[in-house]
């Protein structure tokens, strides 16, 4: 064998999980219901202002997709008692339906408000099952050894759909309406719950014995809190969900338009300078293949994503904060990647639903780091607010691995 044709097997062999027939229609699957995910967001958000001109109720809808997160460990449990593949199929067959009924209430001519939060709460709801059982399937579709290949490629679709929804939700929108919209997203609710269909087997080992979904959840905790690298990976979650993950989301805006004198088209250039960053270290760990020392590496993205936002604070070049923030972009999906590697991979199969909605779960710290950063923001000044919240993910993360040292020696 040439030296060429060898390099040529290794840059191809992480890409070689697509062999696994389950895996391939778990992450088009779950591409698919991002993308139209990601979608829905920018048109629900465009829509419900141009019909109220409100941007508090643009916020309400937002709030509402979250609000029935806290059902997520329920979800996990019945992740862990019913197929997965199962669960997958029929919530996004149920969230294609939802689409097709906004797009007839558009068609007719009778939405009103109310109908659009009773919806987002639906979708809200759905998404709350879905994520658990899609994020365990892809362990439950590869070989141990496989698992950290698999967890970059899920992240590598997840920002994938990051770039493209947004874009494709508003041209759409702009061009044909919320009713163009809306059949897009209703028919990639469609395909991606089609694709599910075609999954076999979970591979998981689902629990059909009599004991109730209360305890069922009640052993997931206890599982959890049993198992160092574990809980050490859910409190590093719930560290930057109220830090790192508040800066391109909520501070962001306020840099471009105070401290680096930018307008919309600004902002949307540092965003996408953020994906860039963001898929070129998804496609990097891809490439690299299997990861080994997942803890180290995790504790050092989540360093390097939370120093990137202190030496952002300091720029007022808007070209030099967007090379900054591609470095950030980097740190935030690499930090994705080995989150989700070091649950997936830790975790039992027969736990894994339970274990991922308690990532689930830490989404709520956004709220508050979000509502925290916009205030100290309106008191002092974004660059402060970023320094605060740069400086408290990297003492917040270094304290963890002192206390943890299971996960940093993972």
């Amino acid at each position: 064998m040439s030296k060429f044709t060898a390099t040529v097997i290794r840059a191809g062999y992480p890409l070689s999980v697509f062999r696994y027939r389950n895996f391939s229609f778990v992450w088009t699957s779950t591409t698919l219901v991002t993308i139209g995910n990601q979608m829905e967001m920018v048109v629900l958000g465009w829509f419900i202002l141009t019909l109220t001109d409100s941007p508090f109720l643009v916020g309400a809808i937002s709030a509402a997709r979250m609000s029935l997160n806290i059902m997520a460990l329920f979800a996990g449990a019945v992740a862990d008692r019913v197929p997965r593949h199962r669960i997958l199929a029929s919530v996004e067959f149920i969230m294609a339906s939802f689409a097709v009924l906004m797009l007839a209430l558009i068609l007719s001519g009778r939405l009103e408000t109310w109908h659009i939060f009773l919806l987002a709460l639906a979708m809200g709801l759905m998404g709350v099952f879905q994520m658990p059982s899609a994020q365990s399937l892809v362990a439950d579709t590869l070989p141990q050894d496989r698992i950290g290949n698999g967890a970059a490629l899920n992240t590598l679709g997840r920002t994938i759909a990051m770039l493209i929804g947004p874009l494709v939700g508003g041209v759409l929108f702009n061009s044909f309406g919320p009713k163009g919209a809306y059949a897009a997203i209703a028919a990639l609710y469609f395909s991606s719950g089609w694709v599910a269909l075609y999954i076999r087997s979970s591979g998981s080992s689902t629990r059909r014995g009599p004991e109730s979904v209360v305890r069922t959840m009640i052993g997931g905790l206890k599982y959890v809190k049993a198992q160092q690298v574990l809980w050490g990976t859910l409190v590093l979650a719930l560290i930057i969900e109220s830090s790192g993950w508040t800066f391109h989301t909520t501070l962001m805006p306020i840099f471009a338009r105070d401290v680096l004198g930018a307008d919309s088209t600004g902002l949307g250039l540092l965003l996408f300078a953020f994906g860039i960053g963001a898929f070129a270290a998804s496609v990097g760990w891809v490439l690299i293949g299997n990861q080994r020392h997942v803890g180290k590496f995790m504790i050092g993205s989540v360093l390097v994503w939370h120093a990137s936002i202190l030496v952002f604070s300091t720029s007022q070049s808007f070209y030099l904060s967007m090379a900054i923030v591609t470095v950030t972009g980097a740190g935030f999906a690499s930090t994705q990647v080995f989150i989700l590697s070091a649950l997936l991979g830790t975790s039992q199969p027969e736990f894994r639903g339970r274990v991922m909605s308690l990532r689930s779960l830490a989404i709520y710290a956004f709220a508050f780091g979000s509502m925290s950063s916009g205030a100290m923001a309106g008191l002092w000044s974004a660059p402060v607010a970023a320094n605060i919240v740069g400086t408290m993910g990297i003492v917040l993360v270094l304290a963890l691995a002192v206390m943890a040292p299971k996960l940093r020696r993972l």
